[in-house]
Order: structure tokens, then C-alpha cells, then sequence
């Protein structure tokens, strides 16, 4: 299924023609290890890891057309929406909003003159109708002069449709905190301890005041074509900022309290349930890496070990991934 090169530690997929490059087995701290992070990245843990191949970068707009292509595959975001599955994820009673819409679209980032608060994500998120990966802006825009920018607004079963036609898998959470951190174990960083905010070249996330202004000082105001900014040490590209990636475990804000007292945990694959006290309503999958819209303020995601949580039928601006193989 794949060719190699004998004197790199990298192989092109045959499937998809993307470069994954090799992570050896093994072991490192999983979670914060430093103090001030969120609570949800606590207790930092023990965990060992098999040794996988992974994309070198997250899956661009090209790479996802030539699936779309070869399938038919149409996206979540494309797709009427159902109210009886909607309203799962809602608080009992939640009344049905207007017919005009339930349309399909996706959520895209606005940026508002101003803001009442950073605790109402609605005043920069708008659900815009006729959104998704090949409109990334709604009606009329298209991805023509982004080809090579990863893909935007596709949800899990988009991801998990690719993963499965190039014959592949999503990584799990420990796969691509491993990866990320390039090992440097116990680095806040997938660089090291550097603050990007002070060296905007090391990632493409959001420089200014979140989310009224971006001064763009890394070069981007959007997602950037990916490979723009410099490789950990395991040669990955954009494991910090530009667009959020999917991973196959199940988001549980308390999921890492289940390893205190446990010395060292093997392959480890996620909760066995979803809870996040914010959406308690709500099933939610694993998101790492952060995004060209985290900034400390708000969002200080641009970490390895930090992870937030999305449920699998929503797709945003600022959300993408990248497979793995063994």
C-alpha cells in the first residue's frame, strides 16, 4: 500500500500520496505538567505508545477534492439537517428553531466590531447556510486559491470517510500528543517553552485582541497553507495552531483522573463516556492543537496537552485533521 524510502524515516501513501512520516514506540507524560493550565489536561500521566506512521501535515483542501471525486462522498455540512437529531444533543424542551434554519451549512468565524464578554462564543460564531469545505466562507466563496490550506468544516464521519477510503484511522489523543511533542517531554510548547506570542513565526494562531482584532504578525489572518511555519522534532508540521484536528476519543473533562494512581497506561484509547460540564447534554469527540483563532485570552490551546471537545456532526472554520497507520 505504500512506498518507501530506504534512508528516511517517511513513507507516500499510495492511496491518498501524502507523506506520513514514522513514530517510533514510546513512553512519555501525557497531560499538564506544569502548573496553570486547564483542569481538564490534569493529572499528567504515564503512557506508552506503539509505534505509528502519521501525516506530515493536516489533510489539505486538494487532498480532500481528490477524495470527494473518487467517491461522491457528500459532507455532513452539505446534508439536510434533521431536528430529531439536533434536539438530542439540546436540553429537554428545547423548542425547534425556523425551517429556514435547518439548512445545511456550517459555523464560520466572524470577527465583531465588539464584544460583550468573551463568555458568548455566538457573537463571532455564525451559523451560515451554504457553508463547507468547498464554500469555507458561504455562498460564493470557494477553496480555488486554497487549495493547499487543510480542510475546514468537515465533522468526525467526514474525517473518518477519508480515513477510510485511503485506508487509515484518525490518531488516537495519546498517538498525537506523542507526536506533537516531538519529544520533548514536559515542554509547555511542540517547540520547546518559547512564547509564540513574543515570536509570532513559530505558529499560526491569533496575535491581538481576541476576537475584535487580528493583527496578523505571523503572516495570516485565516488558516495558512500548511507547512508555513517550522517542524517539530519529529519533522510534523502544524501540530500547533492553524486549524483544530480530530483524534478517535471520546471527550471527558475528567477522563484523566482515572489514571492517579495507575504507574503506566498502554495504547490508551479514551473515556468509555462523553461529559463536558458546559454541554453536559452534549457527546463530544477529542480536538487537539489549537487553532488560528486561540489566543490566551480566550483559548490558550496552542499547547500539546491541551484538548477540548466537539461534537461529531459539527464542522467550523477553524477545524480539520490528519490520519494515521500502522
Amino acid at each position: 500500500m505504500t512506498q518507501a524510502n530506504q534512508e528516511e524515516t517517511y513513507i507516500i501513501h499510495a492511496k491518498d500520496k501524502k507523506k506520513m512520516l514514522w513514530i517510533p514506540s514510546g513512553r512519555f507524560q501525557m497531560g499538564a505538567s506544569q502548573e496553570g493550565e486547564y483542569k481538564r489536561e490534569y493529572p499528567a500521566h504515564l503512557v506508552e505508545v506503539n509505534g505509528f506512521w502519521i501525516d506530515q501535515t493536516e489533510v489539505t483542501n486538494r487532498e480532500f477534492m481528490c477524495f470527494v471525486e473518487a467517491t461522491g462522498y457528500v459532507t455532513v455540512a452539505e446534508r439536510s439537517i434533521s431536528w430529531e437529531e439536533l434536539k438530542k444533543q439540546a436540553p429537554a424542551g428545547t423548542p425547534k428553531p425556523p425551517d429556514s434554519l435547518l439548512m445545511p451549512g456550517s459555523l464560520v468565524f466572524n470577527s465583531p466590531k465588539f464584544v460583550n464578554g468573551l463568555h458568548d462564543y455566538s457573537q463571532w460564531w455564525k451559523w451560515t447556510i451554504g457553508a463547507s469545505w468547498k464554500a469555507p466562507y458561504g455562498p460564493g466563496s470557494s477553496i480555488d486559491n486554497i487549495l493547499d490550506h487543510p480542510v475546514v468544516h468537515v465533522c468526525l464521519e467526514d474525517a473518518e470517510a477519508y480515513c477510510n477510503w485511503a485506508g487509515k484511522r484518525l490518531p488516537t489523543e495519546a498517538e498525537w500528543e506523542f507526536a506533537a511533542r516531538g519529544g520533548l517531554d514536559g515542554k509547555r510548547f511542540t517547540w520547546g517553552d518559547e512564547d509564540p506570542l513574543k515570536n509570532p513565526k513559530l505558529a499560526n494562531i491569533w496575535q491581538g485582541e481576541f476576537p475584535i482584532n487580528n493583527t496578523g504578525e505571523d503572516g495570516f489572518f485565516g488558516t495558512s497553507p500548511v507547512g508555513s511555519f517550522p517542524a517539530n522534532n519529529y519533522g510534523l508540521l502544524d501540530m500547533t495552531g492553524n486549524v483544530w484536528e480530530w483524534v478517535s476519543d471520546v471527550y471527558n473533562e475528567n477522563y484523566y483522573s482515572e489514571f492517579s494512581n495507575m504507574k503506566l497506561c498502554k495504547n490508551p484509547k479514551g473515556a468509555n463516556s462523553s461529559f463536558d460540564s458546559r454541554e453536559p447534554y452534549a457527546v463530544k469527540y477529542v480536538n487537539k492543537g489549537g487553532s488560528f483563532l486561540c489566543h490566551v485570552t480566550y483559548c490558550e490551546n496552542y499547547r500539546p496537552s491541551a484538548r477540548e471537545g466537539t461534537t461529531p456532526d459539527s464542522g467550523m472554520s477553524h477545524l480539520g485533521f490528519r490520519t494515521v497507520s500502522e
